[in-house]
Formats: C-alpha cells, sequence, structure tokens
C-alpha cells in the first residue's frame, strides 16, 4: 500500500509564536482525531528544531523547505542533510518551483540533493511540474517526463520507492487557471507510467505521488479520490488549523 499524506508547506510565514502556536493546535488536532494519512508540515528552518521538540513522539513529520547539495562547508545560508538528520528530521522538500523560479535550482541540483538525503536516512519530497507556457503549448508531459528522469533515475528501485513526488501545476497556482482533479489524475498517472517503465509496474506503485496545486476543503476529497493521488502538498491552506485539518479529513 502506498502512504497516504497530507503535507503543509507554510514557506516564509509565521512569527515564532504564531508558528509554535499552529504547531500545537496542530498537535493536539492529531491526537484527538483519527487521520487516514499521515500528516507532514514543512516549517521555516527557524522552526525546525521547535517542531521536532513539540511532535517528539513523531506523530506529525517535520521537514525543511529545502537542503543543499553539499555535505558541508562554506555555503552561508545553507542547511546540510547531517543537520537534518542531527535533529531527526523527517525529510526535505526539493526541487519545489519557487526554489527553481527565484533561486535557478535545475533537475541536476535536485539528483544530488535527492541521494544526498537518501544517503541521511530523510525523506525526499521532490517537486516537478510545468509552467504555464509549458501547458499551452502541449509540453507538459514531455516537460514532467524530463524533470523526473534527470532528477530520479540514477537511483536504484529501492531508492526510488523511498521517494515522495510532489506534482506542482505551476501554471495553476497564481495564475487565475485552475486545475481538474482529471487533470490532475493524468499527469499522476503520467509520472507513475514513467518510473514503471524505468523500474517495474510493482516499483512504480509503491511511490506516492502527492498534488501540489490548489488544495481546498471544498477539493480535496475529489483530488484525493483520484487513483493514481496519493495526497497533497499544501501551501496557503495549511497555514490554518480550520482549512488544513478538513484537507487531512478528505482522505475519511
Amino acid at each position: 500500500m502506498r502512504r497516504k499524506i497530507v503535507a503543509g508547506n507554510w514557506k516564509m510565514n509565521k512569527n515564532v509564536i504564531d508558528a509554535q502556536q499552529l504547531m500545537v493546535q496542530l498537535l493536539s488536532y492529531k491526537n484527538n482525531h483519527a487521520t487516514n494519512c499521515e500528516v507532514w508540515i514543512a516549517p521555516p528552518s527557524l522552526y525546525l528544531m521547535m517542531a521536532k521538540d513539540i511532535f517528539e513522539k513523531d506523530e506529525i513529520g517535520v521537514f525543511s523547505q529545502d537542503m543543499s547539495e553539499h555535505e558541508s562547508g562554506a555555503y552561508t545560508g545553507e542547511i546540510s542533510a547531517d543537520m537534518l538528520e542531527s535533529i531527526d528530521a523527517t525529510g526535505s522538500l526539493i526541487g519545489h518551483s519557487e526554489r527553481r523560479q527565484y533561486h535557478g535550482e535545475t533537475d541536476s541540483h535536485c539528483n544530488r540533493k535527492v541521494k544526498l538525503a537518501l544517503d541521511k536516512g530523510l525523506i525526499p519530497v521532490y517537486c516537478n511540474g510545468e509552467t504555464l507556457e509549458q501547458r499551452k503549448a502541449g509540453q507538459h508531459f514531455e516537460v514532467v517526463k524530463n524533470q523526473t528522469e534527470v532528477a530520479l533515475f540514477t537511483l536504484s528501485a529501492e531508492e526510488i520507492k523511498k521517494v515522495v513526488i510532489a506534482y506542482e501545476p505551476v501554471w495553476a497556482i497564481g495564475t487565475g487557471e485552475t486545475a481538474t482533479p482529471e487533470q490532475a489524475q493524468e499527469i499522476h498517472a503520467h509520472i507513475r507510467s514513467i518510473i514503471a517503465a524505468k523500474y517495474g509496474q510493482e516499483v512504480a506503485d509503491e511511490v506516492s505521488i502527492l498534488y501540489g496545486g490548489s488544495v481546498k476543503p471544498d477539493n480535496a476529497k475529489e483530488i484525493f479520490s483520484q487513483p493514481d493521488i496519493d495526497g497533497g502538498l499544501i501551501g496557503g491552506a495549511a497555514l490554518k488549523l480550520e482549512d488544513f485539518s478538513k484537507i487531512i479529513e478528505g482522505f475519511n
């Protein structure tokens, strides 16, 4: 059975007091409600150790929003896989569309990060997806195929089963465009078929693929019911417990 996951990417939001309050609220919710999925959060790096202290029994997975492709050294502002391992972080997001857009990250960078994360026992959440221009040009299948192959296909079959993929339709984020559940399912099935062509269907069926579009309380159930969608990587809706909890309940 593939793991079902709802992950919240907090991005650059919340001061320390508000972050702590939301973590405590989320823990209370998790302890008082039976959930049919794993719950993960990726808070700003400043709050990772606080998150680990609050979620000390690993009720909720704690992820960094990025990690360095280098093991250590003179890389000011970076966080290493060793640092994440040393605080028992669960893993890291890798290749988020905003890291690609604002920091020039490529799939080659992502490949090195994914391998390093796996070497340190961390779960890499590899993000991919096409832009609006690529979608309108009909290039979305090829773009996602190339991203997946460059970033992941140096891995062994056992390694790729440990990777979580998050498909982000960049064209549907903040553009006014909307991806339907059927469009999301189409790409998720495509990604799984790419993995199956390289590693076999049995391996592909073990890889969890999350949807990183605009998942909201009112569409979560329909999106999560698609056969190849194993959960969501949630942005803004993860910043309010009321919204995030209703998305989690999309698996109920």
